[in-house]
């Protein structure tokens, strides 16, 4: 809606106020006033984040948040969970360690988003984690969970669900140590769970917390990566960040990552960060209706406060 649509539509809102009840009592004309201007705030609001039911757009050179909406809400968290199960695997184990696939691929959720990994197949945690971040691999998600698990645990004999139990409380004790103290997760790929919850704050101080990790900052602003397996199977994963494709209608040259989401509880999500003018942003957007409205609403902001 551009502005004259805006003010037409606030004109018309304003000549349909009643003046009177059936009773004929007065509303006074800083109560209309009052309404108007809730109304005009309401439709800019949604003409700016259509689609989104939490935004916020921070600048991270500044420490400053532009812009918020509903951002200590409680949002499921999607796949912008396996930021944290990035980072904390490579608090614990080094990222040229090899893991090997197992029985806890039987764990994924029927409709998951996979990285084609395969019982057997042998993967450094770096490709691991490349494949959880670019293809968002539920499949690669619990594989680091297990082997993280049972490495840092020292108990190689822990079962497939006691190893997710255990890395769990990995991620929530980082999730603490790194100011998320709003946040509980139960899974280590974001799938809509009974008792996993997170903010758009707390969503933002992950993400800002995964760009200071060398590692993930070099994965999540690769648009494509051909991959070599330990065990020699190759693949080719392709970033689901659209930003990032420079054939979408989204592309943005500024893109550096970082991170998409989408389940039933969740909406369409998205993790975003620029490089633009010497200055790091990064915007959280969650609750989107469709793919579409979450980079809509993310480049909306990006417009909005960079440009």
């Amino acid at each position: 809606m551009n502005t004259t649509q805006r003010n037409a539509h606030t004109q018309n809102v304003q000549k349909q106020l009643p003046r009177h009840s059936s009773s004929k009592t007065k509303y006074p004309k800083a109560i209309i006033a009052i309404l108007a201007i809730l109304v005009l705030c309401l439709i800019i609001f949604r003409a700016s984040t259509s689609g989104s039911q939490t935004a916020v757009f921070y600048s991270v050179d500044d420490a400053e948040i532009l812009y918020e909406y509903n951002i200590d809400e409680p949002v499921a968290p999607a796949s912008l969970t396996k930021l944290l199960t990035a980072a904390v695997a490579l608090k614990y184990i080094t990222p040229d360690t090899v893991f090997t696939v197992g029985t806890e691929q039987q764990l994924v959720p029927n409709g998951s988003s996979v990285s084609f990994i395969q019982e057997g197949h042998c993967l450094k945690l770096y490709d691991l984690i490349t494949g959880m971040l670019l293809v968002s691999g539920n499949d690669a998600a619990y594989t680091v969970a297990v082997s993280t698990a049972r490495i840092v645990s020292d108990d190689s004999f822990m079962t497939d669900n006691e190893a997710v139990d255990y890395f769990c409380e990995l991620m929530n004790s980082f999730a603490v140590e790194i100011g998320m103290t709003n946040s509980n997760f139960t899974t280590p790929d974001g799938s809509d769970d009974l008792g996993q919850y997170t903010t758009t704050r707390d969503l933002l101080k992950l993400a800002e917390y995964a760009l200071t990790v060398k590692e993930i900052r070099e994965i999540v602003c690769i648009e494509q990566k051909y991959v070599v397996f330990e065990s020699g199977e190759n693949i080719t994963w392709t970033n689901s960040n659209k930003l990032l494709n420079s054939e979408s209608e989204y592309y943005c040259a500024d893109t550096i990552g970082v991170k998409t989401g989408t389940t039933t509880k969740a909406g369409s999500c998205l993790v975003a960060a620029f490089r633009s003018n010497d200055k790091t942003y990064i915007s959280v957007v969650t609750g989107c209706s469709t793919d579409a409205d979450r980079y809509k609403v993310t480049m909306d902001l990006f417009n909005k406060y960079v440009y």
